[in-house]
């Protein structure tokens, strides 16, 4: 079935084909929810079929999106969606939801030719800022290429699809279905090539091989096939850059041949390393490069070539017949002053040790969650951005904290995280309008109830008297019944007295006078007055009950004259 006008997930409709490539396609989309712009990568659904695939690729996702820098395109959500094909089969498609950049792809860039020295300096200088950033998070690329990296319309140099070379290679999949992957061996590393354990050298591998394509316009092993490539790399040794583009300079031509060493102790061991060269390379400098056992032992063990002359010093020590002792045994008393010694410090050590203060600074592994409650995502965002935690948005409504402010972080406050964490912020959409419920003719009691069960508060009540409401019974509401207003609204009540007003009927006619008292639900009764003279109407000459608030139902006595 077609993608375009699809809904995954509940929430990202997708959009328009963007592009396409071996492994997956990507659309525009929209998020319905939060009502922003999204790239959406749907991935092979031949992927999918392997469980080892869907494990890892979902573990990965989440190590990306807790990924946050300006040079790493932002993974907002990843899942697998049920798809129905025309034949009436259900399969599992694979998702990716991303950061959508307005923008072009370098490998679109580079088909139209090389580029400018400085402008390749640029662009590999914002690559290897990204790989800095997630090789600290302890995440490793594993498929740099033009095809992976974005320039935006402003210039800004975007890295995306991070971890998902991994979740492909690490799991159970066939030689067929790893045709996406050896699709892209004109940028493996050697040891991706021969099969072996990758760390973030790799990477810096493979930018290598984008900054040799972009200053001469094709990467520096081609072949009729991915196997033929990924052989090159491992047993060819590349020409320089500027064999291919004469405006490459002599500085540039030696960064990216120390990139491209085949032995992955012998090129740059971090991108800190490379960046620093490349900028050195760009203003016209020639870098100076150390040996790699010095950069290299610090970072992932020593040199092979330091291990191996280590072992054999060792071996060379323990075979050697010729050694004769010629020192002789020290002393008894010097033994036993060493131990004195040893038990002294030990001691020390101990006393020192218990009587150490808490220290209240945070080694560098730890971040402390800082207090972020009424700023705005973006502030918040940029506050955790310079602890190097990542923030990801919810939403929840509040009576108390403004729309669009921060109200909670969940890590709270002050909690100890890792910077690979990522710290959910709440941010307040505002009260939420409730509809007032309709309890008018309910006990007083009973209304209260059903106002504050909503989140309103109960006001002040008044009474009324009515003529038809029994006493202590709503008659009305103040905000009324089915208005919106917002929870925690005083809502005051207006209730029966359970009393009528009485007015004077004295001189009124008797048939007036009890169309009256019956209208206000009192019970009126007549009584002839013969001592007086009869008069037109047979006015009212008294009345049992005196003008004011009376019972309702009461009886009332309405005197006349009926003389003759």
């Amino acid at each position: 079935m077609p993608d375009s006008g699809r809904l995954i997930a509940g929430r990202y409709r997708v959009g328009a084909l963007l592009g396409r490539g071996g492994m997956s396609d990507v659309h525009i989309g929209t998020d319905s929810r939060l009502g922003r712009t999204v790239a959406i990568k749907l991935l092979k659904s031949t992927l999918a079929a392997d469980p080892a695939f869907r494990t890892r690729f979902r573990q990965e996702a989440q190590a990306a999106a807790r990924m946050a820098h300006p040079t790493i395109v932002r993974v907002f959500d990843a899942g697998e969606e049920t798809a129905t094909d025309e034949a009436g089969h259900d399969s599992q498609i694979p998702f990716i939801v991303m950061e959508h950049v307005d923008g072009r792809l370098l490998k679109d860039i580079i088909r139209e030719g090389p580029i400018e020295a400085a402008e390749a300096v640029r662009i590999i200088d914002g690559v290897l800022t990204a790989l800095e950033y997630s090789h600290r998070a302890g995440v490793v690329h594993r498929d740099i290429k033009p095809g992976n990296i974005m320039i935006t319309k402003s210039g800004q140099v975007k890295v995306m699809d991070f971890g998902i070379a991994r979740a492909i290679s690490d799991s159970a999949t066939t030689v067929a279905q790893t045709t996406a992957i050896l699709g892209t061996a004109a940028y493996f590393s050697p040891e991706q090539a021969k099969g072996e354990s990758v760390d973030a050298r790799t990477d810096l591998y493979s930018t290598g091989v984008v900054l040799f394509e972009m200053l001469t316009g094709r990467p520096p092993f081609r072949g009729d096939t991915p196997v033929a490539v990924a052989y090159q790399h491992v047993s060819e040794t590349p020409v320089k850059p500027s064999a291919l583009n004469p405006k490459v300079s002599p500085a540039l031509d030696s960064v990216v041949l120390h990139a491209l060493a085949k032995d992955r102790f012998a090129r740059y061991q971090s991108a800190v390393e490379f960046r620093n060269d490349v900028e050195t390379a760009g203003s016209g400098q020639m870098p100076i490069h150390r040996a790699g056992e010095e950069v290299g032992a610090g970072l992932f063990g020593a040199a092979p070539t330091a291990i191996t002359g280590s072992a054999l010093a060792l071996k060379q020590l323990s075979e050697d017949q010729t050694m004769v002792r010629t020192q002789r045994r020290p002393p008894v008393i010097w033994v036993w002053a060493g131990i004195v010694c040893v038990v002294v410090i030990v001691v020390a050590v101990m006393i020192w040790v218990a009587n150490l203060q808490p220290s209240v600074e945070l080694p560098d592994s730890s971040r402390q969650v800082p207090a972020l409650t009424g700023q705005t995502y973006d502030e918040a965002q940029n506050t955790l951005l310079d602890l190097d935690l990542a923030a990801t948005r919810a939403e929840e409504s509040s009576t108390t904290v403004p729309a669009d402010q921060v109200i909670r972080t969940d890590p709270p406050a002050e909690t100890i995280v890792n910077p690979s964490d990522v710290i959910k912020v709440f941010v307040s959409t505002g009260p939420v309008p409730v509809v007032v419920p309709d309890v008018t003719n309910q006990p007083i009691a009973d209304a209260q109830a059903a106002i504050e069960t909503l989140g309103f508060v109960s006001g002040s009540v008044t009474a009324e008297n009515s003529p038809t409401v029994a006493v202590d019974v709503v008659m009305r509401t103040d905000p009324a019944a089915a208005a919106s207003e917002f929870t925690g609204v005083t809502v005051n009540y207006v209730v029966s007295s359970g009393l009528v007003t009485l007015g004077d009927l004295t001189g009124q006619s008797l048939i007036a006078a009890i169309d009256l008292v019956s209208s206000e639900s009192l019970a009126p009764v007549s009584k002839a007055d013969y001592t007086c003279a009869q008069k037109s109407g047979s006015p009212i000459r008294a009345q049992s009950l005196a003008p004011g608030d009376v019972p309702q139902r009461s009886e009332i006595t309405l005197t006349y004259c009926a003389g003759s």
